[in-house]
């Protein structure tokens, strides 16, 4: 996966930003990901690597030098990234401004909701593997007057539903029901029936069987019907349905393209 805005520089080795699981080729691009991904790169992002990739792909050496110099008087980091933005000039100074109010409003959050908001961020970017180590770290947080039951519900069910996503299902199982044991939810006992009508082996237990009612399955019966009506008239089946139709020389290839594909979109889940 890469960006590709306006300009694209000729650099012979993109910047791979590990956490969105893209490739940058120009300033523009590392622009584009500093304003629209300020969780992302509020810590530790500006380091040794990319000034590297400043210097040598961007030749944007005076650039890397005052990043360096700043980094080493122990200033304020948020404060290099607004360099970035001023020198690469792609956006404007009313946009590099309101750059700086989202970074400080961002650090005034309490730390274990400024972590929330980044794993929701790793979700909302399929780098599930990466947000579910958050979310993980989250549960260890005591429970206090920013961690109260509502948020440790919230992270359980985002738990459960990057597992869901990485088609780890007991795990997905077990996280929404301590979502559900911390606040309980219609939207998660339905994830859990879901689940149970998925996979034979997920049983619910006694108590939260007892919670839904005949009304309720059969709503979500016929929702989930549809849901399989649907995914059968996906382009994707469809495309696999010509595949294993046409000559084998055309299958072989065909095959190898959707396992590389596949295969990308797990490690980026990972």
């Amino acid at each position: 996966m890469s960006l590709l805005l306006c300009r694209q520089e000729h650099v012979k080795r993109p910047y791979y930003m590990e956490t969105m699981g893209v490739h940058l080729y120009s300033s523009q691009e590392l622009s584009y990901v500093i304003f629209n991904h300020p969780l992302l790169v509020l810590d530790g992002f500006v380091d040794e690597r990319l000034l590297n990739f400043l210097r040598e792909e961007l030749n944007q050496g005076l650039l890397a030098l005052k990043l360096e110099r700043w980094l080493k008087n122990g200033d304020n980091p948020d404060e290099a990234l607004l360099i970035i933005l001023q020198e690469c000039d792609y956006y404007s100074m009313a946009e590099v401004g309101r750059f700086r109010q989202m970074a400080a409003a961002l650090r005034k959050k309490h730390p274990a909701d400024f972590k929330r908001m980044k794993a929701d961020e790793l979700f909302s970017l399929r780098q599930y593997g990466r947000a579910v180590n958050i979310y993980k770290e989250l549960l260890e947080y005591p429970a206090g007057e920013h961690t109260d039951d509502m948020f440790f519900a919230r992270i359980w069910n985002n738990l459960g539903a990057c597992y869901a996503r990485m088609f780890q299902m007991e795990k997905a199982f077990e996280a929404y029901e301590n979502a559900y044991k911390k606040n309980e939810q219609d939207v998660v006992l339905e994830r859990l029936y879901d689940l149970s009508k998925m996979d034979g082996r997920l049983v619910l237990s006694d108590e939260i069987a007892s919670e839904i009612t005949e009304q309720k399955k059969k709503m979500w019966d016929k929702r989930i019907e549809k849901a399989r009506e649907k995914a059968r008239e996906s382009g994707q089946v469809k495309e696999l349905e010509t595949l294993f139709k046409g000559d084998c020389a055309k299958r072989l290839e065909g095959e190898a393209q959707l396992v590389y594909q596949w295969k990308q979109e797990y490690r980026n889940m990972a």
